[in-house]
């Protein structure tokens, strides 16, 4: 990390309101302290950083009709009677995995097969509502 572009800790606590105004209206700010860096940013900021991360699942369509959607990324899969329905019922299941996520970050951050889901995790906690979570969902197609 650039050391010219870090702040102390201890610059931070004196002045807490000035670097919070900095970083919601003009750029992230490195902080460092004793062994520990840290990045304090904006929502806006991070919710930019995420703007590629997208939901890529395999879509199947069912003898029955319905729609399978399989998000491999993070292990979910969904079925319903339409496509809409389908990513509705999907972008839910991604909520609910951010915050089971979110609540347990000690042990799933560090898991192997769970640490890659954290961009997407952080994507849906920041979101401003489900339906920007089915925007983010794309399909292609799988093979039955």
């Amino acid at each position: 990390m650039n050391a010219m572009l870090t702040m102390s800790a201890t610059e931070v606590r004196k002045d807490w309101s000035r670097v919070l105004d900095s970083v919601t209206r003009r750029r992230p700010a490195f902080i460092k302290r004793t062994h520990d860096n840290v990045v304090l940013a904006s929502t806006e900021s991070l919710s930019a950083m995420l703007s590629n991360v997208r939901y890529e699942t395999t879509i199947f369509q069912e003898d029955d009709g319905s729609i399978t959607l399989s998000l491999d990324a993070l292990d979910l899969v969904v079925n319903e009677k339409s496509l809409e329905s389908a990513k509705k019922s999907l972008a839910n299941d991604i909520e609910e995995y951010a915050e089971e996520y979110y609540a347990n970050y000690e042990s799933y951050s560090v898991s192997p097969n769970r640490r890659a889901h954290l961009p997407y995790v952080m994507k849906a906690l920041i979101a401003d509502s489900t339906k920007e979570l089915e925007d983010a969902i794309e399909c292609h197609a799988g093979k039955n």
